[in-house]
């Protein structure tokens, strides 16, 4: 998988594993109440006052850990389910 700055919030939780830990770590609230916030990882990050580079490396970064996700037992391997139950 290989996504740009356009990709969902929602999609990005779901599919790259440690990518909502990540997201915390730059500031970047995407899970509320158990739910992925509304919006693109562009938005979002644009909300948070980051500029159009740092959203690049943001992506770079995020789609090396999707090739690369962490081993389970690291800390950033938490399953979080975005939909509700």
């Amino acid at each position: 998988m290989n996504f740009d700055k356009t990709i969902s919030i929602e999609e990005l939780t779901e599919t790259v594993a440690g990518s909502v830990e990540y997201l915390m770590k730059k500031g970047i609230r995407c899970i509320v109440c158990g739910e992925p916030i509304w919006g693109t990882l562009e938005e979002a990050a644009i909300e948070k006052g980051f500029s159009e580079s740092d959203i690049e490396v943001f992506v770079k970064e995020l789609n090396e850990l999707a090739q690369n996700p962490p081993a389970p037992d690291s800390p950033f391997q938490k399953i979080i389910d975005p939909k509700p139950l």
